[in-house]
């Protein structure tokens, strides 16, 4: 044994591996005492030395710098830079609007990644941690932000560790780590040293910070605290995985970068041809400024960050909080869902789903920890009272049983194993009152589940007189120690051992934990239970299997995200053959074969071959963080948007890297939630089917607008460049431009914002990533309606001038020209391919009643005599209002027509087969 002089530390280069050390020898090194701990004042000193047991935040952006990175946007740029020019030039009218068009862009920006950020402190709240720690040989209760390395903590049932541990001792402790490791059992731990190289996930001697005892005693020594322990490495990779852009801010900055090539070309040509031609450079300059503002979209980022949080709002009605706005369009262009098993898919609660029982198999349904679901043979609900064997062996795992649960059937925790609080579960589902079994058969004597010996006993004195022990735990044990067999009928036969062992690997083969129960009958009188007064004794009630269900909405929402052309992996740290099982229950697999990894094997793959591992394999299993971490940035490179989902702390690291991060936000870990993109309240992978639905519908409603607003902007860039090119009057004026523009993006575009999601939004292939926002047949339509707007304004403009009105009254009708076009078009937009019919006008309320604002704020701008005079407007005859109807319902047919012709000639392309979408 080494002296107190020696220093076991290693080099400052290697990594202190406590689970390989024996126990005193990690004792030693830490300076303690297995049984005293540490004294007040050396706790004290470390504490000062160490820091308290806390994790270092993750940064967030405070309000100044979130309120200005809401002006960091290439649309907002152009916009300030076009604030600028027209103050230079004196437009102080123009100026100001585009200034208020960019504060209140910001305003809601701000405003609704705020409420975010409160709604996501609302979910993450910690809820203060205890510990009981010995110093000075005595027991205190204290925070456990005041735990130091060294420091020796008291472990009960229902306890969370405190810290990292080296265990000391153990009474039969069990430890929930499903949210550091992704194992859904809990794990037996031993204080034994272990073998050089054990993976977390096997280190039965330790215990790591966050996990949760759910049976049994021991006593830990802290080797490890705050930013140190294995939540701290975690923390520390969630810091340094890069975020992503999204995809929309991809395309809107590419797509912005186009347009102001585009909108700057335009100007530039525009004031060459007039100069070129002799015009005054100063006239030449207004009209560039006047093509350069109309072809600016002024409400491009108002609308779209508009949407995006109706998007947020109606993803928060469907249990999905929304921390930064872009991320509502990812999920909607989502190719790879990279889902966690443990309470992502399943439940995170052990459910009885089959017991076996004199000779018969019954089924169980309903998941979780309710009492909702019944116990079945052969599809009909069984009465327990006319079924001996199933009574005895349910009220086996009543009594032989240290849980119990607590809270409303909705809300139900669990006080100890998961296991045994599923034998309380299923005995309920069978009718049985559990206060009514327990108090008729008080506990006498207990045989705490031991992992050599592999079963548990109690004993208990029923109300008839007799002594009775239950007993339960693996089946080879048990069948070791019966001498019958409980029969149907409730009589005593032989024990069938072949039959035994078939119904249990039936069992198993459905990766299903299988549990024996048994009885023995003492003699009056015994107060004391041993292993010998059992062996050749017991009499085998029967067997249930149990196991952590998948949650039945998730089924749904896998199959459809799949349908939806989005693929599905499931990465968990859980073994492989119980991956696999939850695998091919969710059908990952394609054409029916199911291809499964271990980390093992994962970790010897190099990275030249892992795309190819990844394209075929569905299921990750027995996978550490940096593995998960591996896997996302390997489907990134191959082009994937990534979606990644997760309530652990092993999951944080991806959840940061991934183009969306979805963490849980009930039994999600605090970190998970800090690293995510998105909060799910209920935890219900089908609210991630949901989010997909709605981000599609955002996306599809961007694209709506964006092909409404730019044939607008491009038609009166096209009419100012054509009056250039004739050297006749310019049919409107900038602050006109800006009138049309921004009125008809509120009014009008903004109704599209709201527009209900289309039928087919989850049967079509998820968007690739390379695809921009507008494809070539949306540029045909955008062409052909400036076409349109252009050819319409432009002749009404001249008609009207040749008709003797004066020139204010013939730009009034070319600007209504323009807006009662945007009105017709509107119609055409609510859908980019659907007819107008198969839409139909009140699915979405806001746009007849944005149609009337609009056409009333035409009335007000063309007859109020001081809009007259703030944008150089004048009345006009009801004639003029006519011809202007007529041009809007001409390019309304023009395009439905176009429309029609698309769906017919693609419908010819795929053979025939054409949409019925009208």
């Amino acid at each position: 044994m080494p002296t107190p002089d020696q220093d076991l530390r290693p080099p400052a280069d290697e990594e202190l591996v406590h689970h390989e050390l024996p126990v005193h020898e990690v004792v030693l090194l830490l300076g303690t005492h297995a049984d005293r701990g540490l004294s007040t004042a050396e706790a004290a000193d470390r504490l000062r030395s160490a820091g308290p047991n806390v994790l270092p935040r993750l940064d967030r952006r405070g309000p100044w710098l979130r309120l200005l990175l809401q002006f960091h946007h290439p649309l907002i740029y152009i916009l300030l830079v076009a604030a600028a020019v027209t103050l230079a030039l004196g437009e102080v009218v123009d100026s100001g609007v585009i200034l208020a068009v960019v504060l209140i862009n910001a305003a809601i920006g701000f405003v609704q990644e705020s409420r975010a950020e409160k709604a996501l402190d609302a979910l993450t709240a910690l809820v203060r941690t205890e510990a009981t720690v010995v110093r000075d040989g005595a027991r205190h209760r204290i925070s456990s932000e005041e735990l130091v390395p060294g420091d020796v903590v008291v472990l009960e049932p229902g306890d969370k560790v405190p810290a990292d541990l080296r265990f000391v001792s153990v009474e039969d402790l069990h430890v929930d780590e499903s949210a550091l490791t992704g194992e859904s059992l809990p794990v037996a731990k031993e204080p034994a040293a272990l073998p050089t190289g054990t993976v977390l996930g096997d280190r039965a001697n330790m215990g790591y910070s966050t996990t949760l005892v759910t049976r049994g005693r021991g006593r830990g020594v802290v080797v490890a605290t705050g930013a140190d322990t294995e939540i701290g490495h975690i923390h520390r990779l969630v810091g340094e995985a890069v975020q992503l852009e999204t995809p929309l801010t991809r395309k809107i900055g590419r797509f912005s970068r186009i347009l102001t090539a585009a909108i700057i070309g335009l100007a530039l040509l525009t004031f060459a041809l007039g100069t070129l031609r002799g015009e005054p450079a100063a006239e030449m300059l207004t009209a560039a400024v006047a093509l350069a503002v109309g072809a600016i979209p002024e409400g491009l980022p108002a609308v779209v960050t508009i949407t995006l949080a109706i998007g947020v709002s109606r993803m928060a009605r469907r249990r999905a909080i929304i921390r930064r706005l872009p991320a509502v369009e990812t999920l909607g262009s989502t190719t790879v869902i990279c889902t966690d098993k443990t309470g992502t898919l399943t439940a995170n609660a052990m459910t009885v789903v089959a017991v076996s029982a004199g000779g018969r198999g019954y089924a169980v349904s309903g998941s979780g920890y309710g009492p909702a679901g019944q116990v079945t043979a052969d599809g009909t609900a069984v009465d327990v009272g006319g079924q001996p064997a199933l009574r005895a062996c349910l009220v086996a795992g009543v009594l032989c049983n240290d849980s119990r649960l607590t809270g409303q059937d909705g809300r139900r925790q669990v006080i100890g194993d998961p296991t045994e609080a599923a034998l309380l579960v299923v005995a309920e589902k069978a009718g049985l009152d559990l206060g009514t079994l327990l108090g008729a058969a008080p506990r006498l004597a207990t045989v705490p589940f031991d992992s050599e010996r592999q079963w548990m006993a109690t004993l208990h004195h029923s109300d008839d007189g007799r002594v009775v022990a239950h007993v339960k735990g693996a089946v080879e044990r048990l069948l070791a120690m019966s001498s019958g067999e409980l029969r149907a009928d409730g009589t005593t036969g032989p024990v069938d051992a072949d039959a035994v062992h078939a119904r249990t690997e039936e069992m198993t083969g459905r990766a299903l934990r299988v549990l024996a129960m048994g009885t023995v009958e003492l003699p009056p009188g015994t107060r004391e239970l041993g292993e010998e007064a059992l062996s050749g004794r017991l009499v085998l009630t029967g067997l249930q299997g149990m196991l952590d269900p998948p949650r039945p909405e998730a089924v749904a929402a896998v199959r459809a995200c799949r349908t939806a052309g989005i693929r599905i992996a499931m990465i968990t740290g859980d073994h492989a053959g119980t991956a696999r099982a939850i695998g091919e229950q969710f059908g990952l697999g394609d054409d029916g074969v199911l291809e499964v990894l271990g980390g093992a094997d994962l970790a010897r793959v190099p990275d030249d071959e892992l795309p190819d591992v990844v394209r075929r394999t569905a299921v990750f299993a027995r996978v550490n963080p940096e593995q998960k971490l591996r896997l996302v940035e390997a489907l990134q490179r191959e082009g994937h948007v990534v979606a990644m989902t997760g309530d652990g702390v092993n999951d944080a690291p991806a959840l940061r890297r991934a183009d969306i991060g979805v963490a849980m936000g009930v039994g999600g870990t605090e970190v998970a939630k800090e690293a995510a993109d998105m909060v799910l309240t209920d935890d219900d992978f089908a609210s991630i089917e949901a989010a997909v639905e709605e981000g599609r519908g955002v996306f599809d409603n961007l694209r709506k607008f964006i092909t409404f607003m730019l044939p607008t902007s491009f038609g009166e860039g096209l009419v100012i460049l054509a009056a250039v090119v004739l050297a006749t009057t310019l049919p409107v004026l900038p602050t006109q431009v800006l009138w049309i523009n921004m009125t008809t993006a509120v009014a009008l575009g903004l109704a599209l914002a709201f527009e209900p999601l289309e039928a087919d939004v989850m049967s079509r292939p998820p968007v690739p990533p390379s695809r921009p926002l507008l494809t070539g047949e949306l540029i045909g339509r955008i062409v052909l309606v400036s076409t349109l707007m252009l050819l319409g304004a432009f002749a009404m403009f001249e008609w009207a001038m040749a008709s003797g009105e004066s020139v204010a009254a013939a730009r009034t009708v070319a600007v209504n020209v323009f807006v009662v076009v945007e009105v017709a078009y509107l119609l055409n937009c609510r859908s980019l391919d659907r007819s107008i019919r198969r839409v139909g006008l009140l699915s979405n309320p806001w746009v007849p009643a944005g149609m009337v604002v609009m056409l009333a704020l035409q009335l007000v701008f063309t007859y109020a005599p001081w809009m007259n005079a703030l944008f150089d407007s004048a009345p006009i005859d009801a004639v003029w209002w006519v011809r202007v109807t007529v041009v809007g319902i001409a390019v309304l047919v023009i395009v439905e027509t176009e429309k029609w012709l698309r769906r017919r000639l693609g419908g010819r392309r795929r053979g025939g087969d054409v949409p019925a979408t009208g």
